[in-house]
């Protein structure tokens, strides 16, 4: 009976490879460099993971500079804001979060990995979907917290999740960091307001 992977040999790997494919990009990833980089064998890759795809995928679903697990562990320390404008302060502190050197070092490739879950959804799985489902989720949950009821919170956090994923890509092609952060500060304008009405404190 063949011995079952071991767990943390397991985890070093996918961290080797997201550095791996963190420097060199997925478009010409192939497991034989990579396996060599890593000193081991493309079978072993293979064994572990099944394939390149979910090995990838997975690496970075663990990456514990993401955002979205920083977010949580956010909330879960100091609580969901309370009002207005507490709500106003996380989602600029949120947007901080993305603006640092090593979390925007990785948008490409995970620009990448969710076009490619997009455009080959057989082999990345719906990992475009999940990334927006999973920040939804987050976002919906604040602000039905602040007393919306549910549609209103999942349409804010929407509108929210989507904008700034658009205004994270936008800048990866033209390098106008900042007018990307001035739009999102007057997103947030725009909708403060509502939020006060809509149920906020």
């Amino acid at each position: 009976m063949p011995r079952p992977p071991d767990p943390a040999k397991r985890r070093a790997l996918l961290d080797h490879v997201r550095a791996y494919v963190m420097r060199n990009g997925l478009t010409d990833l192939s497991l034989r460099p990579l396996a060599q980089s890593l000193g081991t064998s493309d079978r072993m890759l293979l064994y572990y993971f099944g394939t390149k795809e979910r090995m990838v995928a997975e690496a970075l679903a663990l990456y514990e500079r993401r955002p979205l697990l920083r977010t949580r562990a956010l909330l879960e320390t100091v609580g969901p804001p309370a009002d207005v404008a507490g709500l106003r302060r996380f989602m600029e502190e949120l947007w901080r979060r993305f603006s640092e050197p090593d979390v925007r070092a990785a948008l490409p490739l995970f620009l990448e990995v969710m076009s490619a879950s997009v455009l080959h959804p057989d082999r990345y799985g719906p990992v475009m979907r999940d990334v927006v489902t999973e920040w939804t989720d987050l976002l919906a949950s604040v602000f039905r917290g602040l007393g919306m009821d549910e549609n209103l919170a999942r349409t804010h956090a929407t509108l929210l999740t989507d904008a700034s994923f658009g205004l994270l890509i936008a800048p990866l092609a033209d390098g106008h960091w900042e007018r990307a952060d001035a739009a999102f500060h007057a997103l947030l304008d725009a909708l403060e307001s509502g939020w006060s009405t809509a149920g906020g404190r």
